[in-house]
């Protein structure tokens, strides 16, 4: 059992946390201030934050983390915090990084979103040495799993976090571990943005599928279907190669069966 702090904002990081509260001792979360989330844009605490709280973990929440932050050990494991790290800051401790590919590959803010969307047929997690390039220090640890053809990022950062949770009870027993630099060109993971969500019913059926399992269930595809716009959060390919949704969210409704939705209009 090692003393650390972590660094987390996103579910992915609140994850993680909840899985290394079980095996290390947790001194501190750093995570973001709390924002407004939602349709009605409350103010609401990060979802690591909330995880801390329930399992009685201090919380920091600074604006901007600058040097001479009390973290309270001497290693802290970042993962989806969203903030950069100052330099001053990454020099007075340990800072290992949470990425949820196979870098160099998928650098960035969206790396299970993007390898859904490529095609990709296996991702992994890579643990590295925070640096202040983005996403560009040293392996210390890396492992490859499939991406199954129906997994969602859900399922996938799912998996992720149960691999870097084990990762991370290798590299923290060890008392120096070793770190190799990235070998390969990079790609990088851009932030999902409003354009990445709308289905282009013109593309390919299977490139489709990819998006809408790409952003399922977190963020959701945009489609306009019977001349009515809604969210699509599972398809498949259909026996005539079509693309066919299964699962879809009309706006102000519920998430239903595209059948039901069917139904409804009818």
């Amino acid at each position: 059992m090692a003393r650390i702090a972590v660094a987390a904002t996103a579910p992915f990081g609140a994850d993680v946390l909840e899985r290394l509260v079980e095996r290390h001792e947790i001194a501190v979360l750093l995570t973001r201030p709390d924002a407004p989330a939602g349709r009605g844009r409350r103010v609401a605490a990060p979802p690591a934050k909330l995880v801390a709280e329930r399992l009685g973990i201090p919380v920091l929440q600074p604006e901007r983390p600058a040097a001479g932050l009390e973290l309270g050990a001497p290693t802290v494991v970042v993962c989806a915090y969203g903030l950069l790290v100052p330099e001053p800051l990454l020099a007075e401790r340990a800072w290992l990084n949470v990425h949820p590919s196979l870098l160099p590959r998928w650098r960035g803010a969206a790396p299970v979103e993007r390898a859904i969307m490529a095609g990709d047929d296996e991702t992994g997690v890579t643990i590295h040495e925070t640096v202040a390039e983005l996403d560009a220090g040293p392996v210390v640890a890396q492992e490859a799993f499939p991406i199954g053809p129906e997994a969602d990022a859900g399922a996938v950062y799912e998996r992720s976090a149960e691999v870097a949770a084990r990762l991370l009870d290798g590299v923290l027993a060890e008392p120096e571990p070793r770190f190799a630099p990235q070998a390969g060109e990079p790609t990088y993971a851009e932030k999902i943005r409003s354009a990445d969500r709308q289905l282009d019913l013109d593309r390919p059926a299977e490139e489709l599928v990819r998006i809408v399992r790409a952003l399922s269930p977190h963020i959701g595809a945009r489609s306009v279907l019977e001349g009515r716009p809604l969210t699509v959060w599972r398809a498949r390919v259909g026996e005539t190669g079509a693309f066919e949704p299964l699962e879809v969210q009309p706006d102000g409704g519920r998430r239903m069966t595209a059948e039901a939705w069917r139904r409804g209009l009818r």
